[in-house]
């Protein structure tokens, strides 16, 4: 059975969505081929891999260069971020070279390909990450709980929640759970300061996975506020757990939800971000509009594109591929 390397810079310490992407891809492979799961390429194992995934143009540009180097023009797959899409590849040469380098590029919602350079677009393919449905629960009307995951850093936009958080300090009707390790301290300074002001908000730092997806189906809502984005985890686990989102307003969130989705507010716009949840709790109180049953009508409509079968299936043709231009070397 032919081997094949994903490389990934992040493993299974940093809990992170790379190494849950590789880690699932690799379950998914288990039938075609051999899969291991590295930080860089080449190392020990090398010698037996015939064709290569790759996470990450700019983290992960040494290994595909090395690989191009001994592997010209033949089984090597880029899978590309959201700092990769949206920042890395417009400044980082070694991002751009990258690109150029591989036989394939993945993006992981359906407005990635147009961030893409003109010339490798015909590259790109959507491959909708995925994960497993869980039931839907019944939530109180007596109060509405949004939850936030994501690592404390820039990208996903903390501050924004924490502007909100205290915005709404004086309701005992809403609370927010905040899901994330403190990647930037000052950052976790930021959280622990929003606890003080606002009562009703909760730093509970990093969690274990499935932790995570158990506060993600009790919240009425997942709010997902990030600058920047590729195809985020959490949006697709709380989609497939019956829970609406609350997101920004930027393609890699469009690109998961739809472009008509009703639930989107300005990137960084704290006061539409409070805005939108006091509409989501006179919903859910019976006072007020139907917001969050057609949120919840539209998660329910796209559920079906983060299928586990839809996944294994993309990415089965994926490493065919792979392997075929491997053989005809």
């Amino acid at each position: 059975m032919p081997q094949l390397v994903i490389v990934s810079p992040a493993l299974r310490d940093a809990n992170n969505g790379n190494w849950q992407t590789a880690r699932r891809w690799q379950r998914h492979l288990a039938g075609i081929c051999r899969v291991r799961i590295g930080k860089a390429w080449p190392d020990a194992l090398a010698a037996g891999d015939i064709a290569m995934i790759a996470l990450h143009a700019r983290r992960s540009a040494e290994s595909i260069a090395a690989w191009a180097d001994t592997h010209p023009g033949r089984g090597l797959a880029l899978v590309l971020t959201g700092t990769d899409l949206y920042r890395d590849i417009a400044a980082d040469a070694a991002a751009r070279h990258s690109l150029d380098l591989a036989q394939a590029l993945v993006v992981l919602q359906e407005c990635a390909p147009l961030a893409l350079p003109d010339a490798v677009r015909a590259k790109a393919r959507v491959i909708f990450q995925s994960t497993t449905a869980r039931q839907a629960l019944v939530k109180s009307s007596h109060h509405l709980r949004a939850v936030m995951v994501g690592h404390l850093r820039e990208e996903k936009s903390p501050q924004t929640l924490f502007a909100a958080a205290r915005r709404l300090a004086g309701r005992r009707d809403l609370f927010i759970d905040h899901i994330g390790d403190a990647l930037d301290p000052a950052l976790g300074e930021a959280a622990r300061a929003t606890m003080a002001a606002a009562p009703n908000y909760r730093w509970l730092g990093g969690l274990p996975h499935e932790a995570v997806r158990r506060h993600i189906q009790r919240a009425h809502l997942l709010i997902h506020a990030s600058r920047m984005e590729g195809g985020a985890h959490v949006v697709m686990e709380a989609v497939a757990s019956g829970t609406p989102v609350l997101a920004s307003r930027i393609d890699g969130n469009v690109g998961m939800l739809g472009a008509d989705y009703a639930g989107y507010f300005p990137w960084g716009d704290a006061e539409a971000l409070a805005a939108l949840l006091l509409r989501c709790r006179e919903s859910v109180a019976g006072e007020g509009g139907r917001l969050m049953a057609q949120l919840a009508v539209q998660c329910h409509q796209r559920a079906p594109l983060f299928a586990p079968e839809r996944e294994r299936s993309a990415l089965h043709r994926l490493v065919g591929d792979l392997l075929r231009t491997a053989g005809d070397a």
